[in-house]
């Protein structure tokens, strides 16, 4: 947060105050639309999404004790086309 609040105060030239409000702010309105179930798609950079994980048998690596793991909702993000090919440019 401190780092992305850093590049907004420096790109746009607001206070560091207004930065930081503002990060802050798409934030929470991403986090929202998320547990509304909405997907949150930012052009050029990727899809945010929440996928249901079912019930699975887990093993504790230390003893070998089968666990039954619980249901749960995961947010998962799925990178665009221009992201990950800026990422493979920049090898």
């Amino acid at each position: 947060r401190a780092d992305l609040a850093e590049a907004v105060y420096e790109e746009l030239g607001l206070s560091r105050n207004e930065s930081a409000d503002f990060v802050e702010e798409i934030l929470s309105e991403v986090s929202d639309a998320l547990i509304s179930g909405e997907n949150v798609k930012i052009s050029s950079f990727g899809s945010f999404y929440v996928r249901e994980k079912g019930e699975r048998i887990g093993r504790n690596p230390k003893t070998g004790v089968e666990v039954p793991i619980t249901p749960r909702k995961v947010v998962v993000f799925r990178a665009s086309h221009v992201l990950k090919d800026r990422i493979q440019e920049a090898d």
